[in-house]
């Protein structure tokens, strides 16, 4: 068999069990098992498909075609032009989650950055390697997120402290100039339209944020006030039908000024920016955004 013959046997498979961009997902799980680039594949069409890279091509088209996903496979996720290790541990980072950064890169001051729930660390390592004018931190409630997250800043070289600890716990208050998150934001009754790769593959605590889908927001937002110098920024991630809410907590504090629901390419809401009040002498503790 060659690597076409491959390949083609590959995509009819995935095609019959209606997996998305079964061409591409072939191509991929196939460069993997052999150890090259994908484009590698273009110029070897009609190589030899050696016995080794069989076994481990059908053994991974098996794992995809149980609903497993390619990137949990491969153990590579690419995000703002770089490859991110990945694992079950942390959630696959999306596309959409670039936004987020590019919104935090044009607020960047002069305190320190930490960016909450990092997972992968895809957002912090991403804003230390694009602005190496700052200081940045990452935490996160999982040791073994974190060590992923940490693989990460050493191989693609970013200089991130990470901590372990709920949400902003584990940091010192004023000590901010920036605050930054994706919070999980799915609400419960959403789990069953979820895609079965998503449902069930990648870690429920970085998906779902309770009945409403603010769960996290609530804690994350009461924190921040904390943690945040005076005119420091927050930003978050949002769900598609989240701005509403999430604003309305925010605005509704009278600590926060600035509020702007960013949109994506696509005229989605997808970054909340918030900037918190200027008087450094706010007592955040007395505000609940429930």
């Amino acid at each position: 068999m060659t690597l076409q013959q491959a390949v083609q046997q590959g995509t009819k498979l995935l095609e019959e069990a209606l997996v998305t961009a079964p061409r591409l997902t072939a191509e991929v799980l196939l460069s993997h098992a052999i150890g090259c680039r994908r484009e590698w594949l273009y110029g070897h069409s009609t190589d030899e498909l050696k016995e080794v890279w069989w076994i481990h091509y059908g053994r991974y088209l098996h794992e995809r075609l149980k609903g497993k996903p390619t990137q949990y496979i491969t153990r590579v996720q690419e995000f703002y032009g770089r490859d991110f290790h990945v694992s079950p541990a942390v959630l696959i980072p999306r596309p959409e989650t670039e936004h987020l950064v590019e919104e935090a890169l044009k607020r960047l001051t002069d305190g320190p950055v930490v960016d909450v729930g990092t997972g992968s660390g895809a957002i912090a390592v991403t804003l230390a390697l694009e602005s190496k004018r700052r200081v940045y931190y990452a935490c996160d409630l999982s040791a073994e997120a974190l060590a992923v997250a940490r693989w990460n800043a050493v191989n693609l070289d970013a200089r991130v402290m990470f901590m372990q600890g709920d949400l902003l716990a584990c940091v010192a208050p004023r000590s901010m100039g920036m605050v930054v998150s994706n919070p999980p934001y799915i609400r419960l009754n959403e789990r069953a339209g979820l895609a079965v790769e998503v449902r069930e593959h990648e870690p429920h605590v970085a998906l779902f944020g309770g009945e409403d889908g603010f769960d996290i927001y609530r804690p994350l937002i009461v924190q921040a006030a904390q943690v945040l110098r005076a005119g420091g920024w927050l930003l978050m991630e949002l769900a598609y039908n989240g701005a509403p809410g999430v604003e309305a907590m925010l605005s509704g504090s009278g600590l926060w000024r600035n509020i702007e629901i960013c949109n994506d390419l696509a005229g989605h809401p997808r970054v909340v920016a918030a900037r918190l009040h200027p008087n450094p002498h706010l007592n955040a503790g007395d505000f609940d955004p429930a």
